[in-house]
């Protein structure tokens, strides 16, 4: 009795740690429309730190969101932000 609780105790066990390994490829999955839809959308509203994008500064953003680089989008966080063009650095 007790051999087969505990096979089915680790057999559970194991199923739930394969599952958990699964990837959810739905979430990965974006197609390109999507990635347009959701471009275009951070292109046409505005943020809290900039105003809504026309013209060349949309056209930009859009080229920049499409393209299929995975670059960091800015400072980490806690890091000090890079010093303005032109201001000497503290000593």
């Amino acid at each position: 009795m007790r051999l087969c609780f505990a096979t089915s105790v680790i057999s559970g066990i194991c199923l739930a740690f394969a599952v958990m390994l699964l990837p959810n490829t739905r979430v990965a999955a974006l197609t390109a429309k999507q990635k347009m839809a959701t471009c275009v959308f951070g292109a046409d509203n505005p943020g809290v730190d900039r105003p809504k994008l026309v013209g060349k500064e949309r056209a930009r953003f859009l080229k920049n969101c499409m393209s299929p680089k995975n670059d960091p989008r800015g400072a980490p966080v806690g890091a000090p932000a890079a010093p303005a063009p032109g201001v000497p650095p503290k000593s």
